[in-house]
C-alpha cells in the first residue's frame, strides 16, 4: 500500500493543492457574482417586517368557505392526542375547508384551469422589487373606494415608475382593526388599475388587504387578472409599516399539488435605516426564545396557546 506523507511540509503542499484544485474548480463568473457578500452588506443589516396574518380558526374567512378548525393531532393506533409525557412531542390537526384564506397568493387556476396551479408558480416569486401605493386616505372617506390609474401615476410622479417585474401592495389600511373587518363592504383595485400594472408597467403580481379585489357582482378584476395568467396577493397585512419603495418582498408558501391558492408568508425586506422591523441578531434566532409559559391546548380557544 503507498503511504502519504506525514511530514509537516507534505501536509501543508496538499491543501495547497487541494485549495487551489478548488479555486479552478469554482467558475470565476461565480466567485464574482457571489450574493454573500451582498447578503452581508445588505441583508444582514436589513429591517425585516412581517406581512402575514396568523392562521387561526376564528379569522375572517370568505362567507361563501366554511369554517376552520385545529384540533391536536392524534396517534391513528391508539386513537389518543400525541403528548409530550406518552409520546415526546406533541402534534396538530387541520381541518381547512379552502385554500383561499388569510394572507394568501392567489394561484391563476383559481379562475383559470388552463394556468398555473400553486405547485406550479415559479420559484422566482420568491424575491422582487416592492412598491407600495397608499390609498388610505381615500378608504377613510369611501369604504369601497375603487383604486384608479391616477393613483398609479400619482405616486409614479414622486417616486419613479412602477419597475418592470416588482410587486405592488396597495396600502388601504382595512387590515389594521383585524380581525374585525367588513368582508363585504371594502377598498378595491378596479379592473383598470389590474389593466394598467400588468399590461403597462410588467408588474408580477399586486396586492391587497382585504379578502378579495373588487366588489363587482362578477369578480371583475380578479377575474380578468387570473383568467389571464397572473398571480395576486390578498389578505397582506401591516402596510403601513413600510415606505413607498425601497424594501424588497419575501415570498414564500407551500406547494399543494394542484391548488388554487397558498397560504404565505410575506416578509418586506427594508433598509438597515428604517425605523420600523428587526434587523437579524436582534430577536433569538438559533435557539429561538424560550417562554417560562408552556405551550398548551386550549379547548375554548381551540388552539395551543400560552394561556
Amino acid at each position: 500500500m503507498r503511504h502519504l506523507p506525514t511530514t509537516k511540509a507534505a501536509v501543508v503542499a496538499l491543501i495547497s493543492a487541494v485549495v487551489a484544485s478548488a479555486k479552478q474548480a469554482w467558475p470565476p463568473a461565480m466567485e464574482k457574482s457571489s450574493l454573500w457578500s451582498a447578503y452581508d452588506s445588505y441583508l444582514y443589516k436589513a429591517k425585516y417586517i412581517d406581512l402575514t396574518h396568523t392562521i387561526r380558526p376564528d379569522m375572517p374567512i370568505w362567507r361563501g368557505f366554511g369554517n376552520i378548525s385545529f384540533s391536536p393531532a392524534v396517534n391513528k393506533d391508539t386513537g389518543q392526542a400525541f403528548a409530550y409525557a406518552t409520546d415526546e412531542f406533541v402534534a396538530n390537526a387541520y381541518k381547512l375547508t379552502t385554500d383561499q384564506m388569510g394572507t394568501q397568493l392567489d394561484a391563476p387556476a383559481h379562475f383559470n384551469a388552463h394556468y398555473a396551479a400553486s405547485d406550479e408558480m415559479p420559484s422566482t416569486f420568491a424575491l422582487r422589487k416592492l412598491c407600495v401605493i397608499d390609498v388610505s386616505a381615500q378608504a377613510r372617506k369611501n369604504a369601497s373606494y375603487a383604486m384608479t390609474v391616477e393613483d398609479v401615476l400619482d405616486w409614479e410622479a414622486e417616486h419613479g415608475r412602477v419597475p418592470r417585474g416588482s410587486v405592488v401592495f396597495v396600502r388601504s389600511d382595512w387590515s389594521r382593526t383585524w380581525p374585525h373587518v367588513d368582508t363585504d363592504v371594502f377598498p378595491q383595485v378596479s379592473l383598470e388599475v389590474a389593466q394598467f400594472l400588468h399590461l403597462q408597467r410588467g408588474i408580477l403580481f399586486h396586492g391587497h388587504e382585504p379578502l378579495d379585489t373588487d366588489m363587482t357582482p362578477h369578480f371583475d378584476a380578479e377575474a380578468w387578472i387570473l383568467g389571464h395568467g397572473y398571480a395576486q396577493a390578498e389578505g397582506v397585512t401591516n402596510l403601513h409599516l413600510l415606505p413607498p419603495k425601497g424594501c424588497l418582498l419575501s415570498t414564500g408558501f407551500p406547494k399543494f399539488k394542484g391548488g388554487t391558492g397558498n397560504y404565505v408568508r410575506y416578509v418586506a425586506v427594508c433598509p438597515e435605516n428604517w425605523p420600523h422591523g428587526v434587523a437579524p441578531g436582534q430577536t433569538p434566532e438559533a435557539p429561538m426564545q424560550y417562554f417560562e409559559k408552556a405551550l398548551a391546548w386550549d379547548a375554548q380557544k381551540g388552539y395551543r396557546a400560552r394561556n
